[in-house]
Formats: structure tokens, sequence, C-alpha cells
């Protein structure tokens, strides 16, 4: 595997990709809003609602970009996203993803 550095994705795409209920083209979409979106307080509640989706890939990626918000735009609101990324600390198919997250909150951001 190579890692390719996310594209811009703009806000009807990920909508679209939302829509059309494929995990793979949510990922990437939501990916390329986290990295390229300048609204990173869009990008969080975005994320933050998609914690909810019926799709545990959908909500994984979600979790992640949460890290990448905190990471690539160094800010965030943590009193809002450090409860939601701890209670799914002790979830088995997220906990795991979610504790990163929380590393990198913390890590970029001095939070947790």
């Amino acid at each position: 595997m190579q890692y390719v550095e996310p594209g811009p994705v703009g806000r009807d795409a990920l909508a679209a990709a939302l829509g059309g209920g494929d995990g793979r083209a949510i990922a990437e979409a939501l990916v390329g809003v986290a990295y390229h979106d300048p609204d990173w307080q869009w990008v969080q509640d975005t994320c933050l609602r998609l914690l909810g989706h019926p799709d545990t890939g959908v909500r994984a990626i979600a979790i992640t970009c949460l890290g990448h918000v905190a990471r690539v735009h160094r800010q965030l609101d943590t009193d809002k996203v450090v409860p939601a990324l701890t209670r799914l600390t002790s979830d088995p198919d997220l906990g795991g993803r979610a504790e990163d997250a929380l590393d990198d909150i913390n890590h970029f951001l001095g939070a947790n």
C-alpha cells in the first residue's frame, strides 16, 4: 500500500457520498473534508453527527477525522469532542480508534 494525500472534497460531494451509502466513498469524502475544509467547527460537528451512523466503518472514520481536525486545524471544541470519544473507548469495535483520536487531541491541543 502507498499513502496518498487526501485531496480537497466539497461538502456537496460528502453529502452525495452519504446519500449513496457506500462506506468507502463516505470515508474518502470525510477525510478530504477533514483535511481541507477551512471551517473546522463544521467538520467537527459533521464528524460528531456521524458517530451515530449505522455503519461501523463510517463511525470509525468519523472518530479518526476528529483526530485529523485537531492535527490539521489545531482547533477543536474539546468540551464536545472529548466526552463523545471517551464514551466510545469501551466499545469493542471502536475503542482503540477512540483512544487514538484522544491521544491526537491531547498531543496537538494539550486537552484530554
